[in-house]
């Protein structure tokens, strides 16, 4: 009878913690609603020295704007105009490279 018990403990401790992952991402997604994500990575890549990312505006009709997460260093921010592919330098090679780029309203 006590290992029915165990396992019934055991099952509703490891459905609620399931739970509990599955719910993050959906408010993580609900944060982020406002800010349509326009600029997407297309590449990053280093050249003569200098670290550079691909950028493109996957939004038609509006400008985006973006700022590129570098650890221990000002975030660089800037524009892309509708539809453009842009090259971007962020640094040197001898700075850390960019963790990510992150959507934010201009």
């Amino acid at each position: 009878m006590r290992r029915y018990l165990a396992i019934a403990i055991v099952a509703a401790i490891l459905s609620g913690t399931l739970g509990i992952a599955s719910a993050e991402p959906a408010s993580a997604a609900s944060r982020h609603q406002g800010t349509p994500q326009c600029v997407k990575v297309a590449k990053y890549y280093t050249k003569k020295h200098k670290r550079y990312v691909r950028l493109k505006n996957l939004c038609a009709k509006r400008t985006a704007c973006y700022t590129i997460v570098v650890p221990w260093r000002p975030d660089p921010r800037g524009r892309l105009k509708k539809g453009v592919t842009k090259n971007v330098r962020y640094g040197t090679d001898r700075d850390p490279r960019a963790l990510y780029v992150k959507n934010r309203s201009c």
